[in-house]
């Protein structure tokens, strides 16, 4: 009974030590360690310490302690990466320089945005050329990957529909989560909904008109509302089915320049935004309100993507100068900074966005000034090595399946390429 005692009790000295090194304090974290006789290891990331805290919270009988649930309390089991394990965990998914190229797709002016649906069985890519090509993965992996053969009654192309209805590029698609819906955004300021499950239909069935052109949306993860991203400081939120639109009725909580990306979280509790002003902003996703702000976030640089993590506890950010940070909502910092880019020294308004793996063990960003993909262990932000893409101009667009080993980039040299991890 003592040993576990005097065990538990080093144990929560470690933790405070590796915190103090973490926070910057060294000096207080060599003098704690020195006193009780203990080495001051490299801090990882870890919110252990703050699981502890808040556990130890509930038993106490101060009323001032408020005892409601949090938008930043998270329930349930941890799904893909939570920094609470620490940072030793090796990771299970395949090093992202291991994938093949398996499929590539050319059309006539360049190719501006990217999207798999939710089991990773389809992916639709958007153009300049004002089309969206809708493509069968499991048929590029049956034929390209298991060499299985295609059967006369299939098209040898992998490309099941292609849709025409925009008049300016196609900036952003999606599929809907739930229905045979494609949703896409254009720079023509209108939002189109498409069912693809009709193969004679080529036209949207619906569509809903902007003032400015669009550059992003999230759809909401039960499908019934959608968050949209303009050329305006204002993020949009529309019904779908009504198709009417709702802002915030608090002019001070919006962006002060235009909104570049939005993603919703997996729980639907919340949104985050990312701007040309450089901040990062938190959104409720029931009011509405804007409950949190990373401000300059990239040292005032102009934020390229925003992307929750699955459980919703953290956020991973892109600034345009090709940074790539990851920060915690609980504690409002930056716990991982994803470094070694070699585009990072500048400005590039055409930098592509960071997105995590399939389980999240990795950190992936296309370096339009090498051509080259860079990774990082998602949990250390040791830099992994590099994959040369092979695009002949910028990639736009980086899409990474959430189900398999399986990514997109979208270039200006017209092309998308398919990557994926053969066995």
């Amino acid at each position: 009974m003592i040993r576990s005692e005097i065990k538990d009790q080093d144990y929560l000295y470690k933790l405070i030590i590796s915190q103090l090194s973490y926070d910057g304090f060294k000096q207080a974290a060599g003098t704690v360690a020195q006193e009780l006789g203990m080495s001051v290891e490299s801090a990882a990331a870890s919110n252990k310490l703050m699981r502890l805290v808040n556990l130890a919270r509930q038993y106490e009988d101060d009323p001032d302690i408020e005892k409601g649930e949090s938008l930043f309390q998270y329930n349930g089991d941890s799904v893909g990466l939570d920094l609470e394990y620490g940072a030793d965990i090796t990771p299970t998914a395949p090093e992202p320089a291991s994938y093949e190229l398996v499929y590539a797709s050319s059309h006539k002016a360049p190719c501006r945005s990217g999207a798999f649906n939710t089991d990773g069985s389809l992916a639709a890519i958007g153009s300049s050329d004002c089309s969206i090509k809708i493509y069968d993965i499991e048929k590029i992996i049956a034929r390209e990957v298991r060499g299985e053969p295609i059967s006369e009654a299939e098209q040898s192309q992998p490309v099941i529909r292609t849709l025409y209805d925009h008049v300016d590029e196609v900036s952003c698609v999606t599929f809907h989560p739930r229905e045979p819906i494609l949703i896409s955004g254009s720079y023509d300021k209108t939002i189109k909904f498409f069912d693809y499950s009709k193969m004679a239909v080529k036209r949207c069935m619906r569509s809903l008109v902007e003032a400015e052109p669009v550059r992003a949306f999230a759809i909401h993860p039960g499908g019934e509302f959608l968050a949209v991203a303009v050329n305006h400081p204002t993020l949009r939120l529309y019904n779908i089915e009504t198709q009417q639109c709702f802002v915030s009725a608090f002019p001070g909580d919006q962006h002060v320049e235009a909104v570049v990306d939005v993603c919703y979280a997996d729980s639907a509790k919340l949104l985050v935004t990312g701007s040309l002003d450089g901040d990062v902003k938190l959104w409720d996703g029931i009011s509405g309100r804007c409950v949190q702000t990373f401000a300059r976030a990239h040292d005032n640089i102009p934020i390229r993507s925003v992307k929750f993590t699955r459980n919703g506890k953290y956020v991973l950010t892109t600034g345009n100068d090709s940074s790539v940070k990851l920060w915690e909502l609980s504690t409002n910092r930056c716990l991982v900074n994803y470094t070694g880019v070699s585009g990072a020294d500048r400005v590039n308004d055409n930098c592509g966005p960071a997105c995590f793996n399939h389980n999240e063990d990795y950190v992936m960003l296309p370096d339009d000034k090498s051509g080259n993909l860079c990774s990082w262990n998602a949990r250390t932000g040791d830099r992994k090595r590099y994959r040369a893409l092979g695009h002949a101009a910028a990639v736009r667009d980086f899409i990474h399946s959430r189900t398999s080993p399986a990514f997109i980039t979208c270039s200006d040299d017209c092309k998308a390429r398919f990557w994926y991890k053969k066995l």
